[in-house]
């Protein structure tokens, strides 16, 4: 197994973060790692430098996107003994974090543009040139990197996150969605920070979203977002208000906290809440049936560390009733082991979770409580 990657770029002394260099490998996080009675947390692949967003072919293989690393990974599941393989289909992307399947096309979404990959299951150790979907999109690398996945409508959606902290930008802070060709472009949803996650609610088909809050106002606040949007044309803040109350100290007299949507729920603030997944599968016990999975990547300009988890909510409707985790210990005392990233069920109910700071995808299980 692959040595831990040493998290340098979170090594800020005052921010309170130490180097996971003493951790042997992705066995050493696993052992870390809290869940309830029942749950048995595995290191699924290791390898995969930069694991990111993760979407499932037809035939099995889990695809992964990276930010830094510009590669994009092909996971062919373990089977008895033997490890998974991990192959590169894709490599000197410009920050190919978003990946989707739809049919055996596989989808990455760049900064800048948006590549198809056909036939790519049967080309593993070969794969094939990519096909341009669109290259009409902003180049920023501030909050460029991209979470992309296909509705119940067939529509591939997009995010453009802010170039900034805070600014005003027509053109950035919205989600996209597109025909599977590029095609009718049309903006979904304005006011949008930075969302690196959404899903659909599997009954009411309505989309859910994650997104980060603005920095530099504090250690709490603004919260982080959940996010719901049931209809196309919702403007849910930004810049002028964050968190449905929280007015934009420099942009708030563009609108007023009235004006935009209220998030569906607070997630707090600095967790970075990334991956969010309703659950549908029978391995899990009945309480987690039909929730939602969050996905906390951790703070990074806190004093304290808050984030690092798996958690889920639970929902009576559309209201969540409860928040709370589900799976902890990538928040050590002395150090941060990991940062978890994006969340993949798989047929038989199992979760996938990848870490990018570790390069690894671990897998969730659950046999019973005793």
């Amino acid at each position: 197994m692959n040595a831990a990657r040493t998290l340098g770029w979170l090594a800020a002394p005052a921010l309170g973060f130490a180097s996971a260099s003493a951790l042997a490998d992705a066995a050493d996080v696993v052992r870390q790692l809290k869940a309830p009675e029942g749950f048995e947390i595995s290191v699924w692949a290791d390898n995969v430098a930069g694991a990111r967003s993760m979407a499932r072919g037809e035939g099995g293989t889990v695809f992964v996107g990276t930010r830094g690393a510009g590669i994009v990974y092909a996971v062919v599941p373990p089977k008895g003994d033997a490890p998974a393989r991990v192959l590169k289909v894709a490599s000197g992307l410009n920050s190919p974090n978003g990946v989707a399947v739809r049919g055996d096309a596989l989808y990455v979404a760049e900064i800048n543009r948006i590549l198809r990959y056909d036939g790519i299951e049967r080309q593993l150790q070969k794969p094939p040139a990519p096909v341009v979907v669109t290259e009409a999109l902003p180049s920023d690398r501030h909050h460029g990197w991209k979470y992309i996945a296909f509705g119940p409508d067939g529509k591939l959606y997009v995010p453009v996150g802010a170039p900034c902290n805070v600014c005003e930008s027509q053109d950035h802070a919205l989600i996209l969605r597109m025909n599977a060709d590029g095609k009718q472009r049309e903006v979904f949803a304005r006011g949008v920070r930075n969302t690196v996650g959404f899903t659909w609610h599997p009954g009411t088909k309505e989309l859910w979203f994650t997104d980060n809050g603005r920095d530099w106002l504090g250690d709490d606040r603004p919260s982080d977002e959940l996010n719901r949007a049931p209809r196309m044309g919702m403007h849910f803040g930004f810049p002028f208000c964050h968190a449905g109350d929280v007015p934009d100290p420099e942009f708030g007299s563009s609108g007023k906290c009235s004006q935009a949507t209220p998030p569906a729920y607070k997630l707090g603030a600095h967790v970075a809440a990334l991956a969010v997944k309703f659950y549908g599968g029978e391995m899990l016990p009945a309480q987690y049936r039909g929730q939602m999975l969050i996905v906390e990547h951790g703070s990074w300009n806190r004093s304290t560390r808050v984030g690092y988890q798996l958690s889920w909510a639970r929902l009576d409707g559309n209201r969540v009733v409860a928040y709370e985790p589900l799976v902890t210990g990538w928040n050590q005392p002395e150090s941060v082991v990991g940062r978890p990233v994006d969340l993949l069920e798989l047929p038989d109910g199992s979760l996938l979770v990848s870490d990018d700071a570790v390069g690894a995808i671990y897998r969730i299980t659950y046999r019973g409580a005793g």
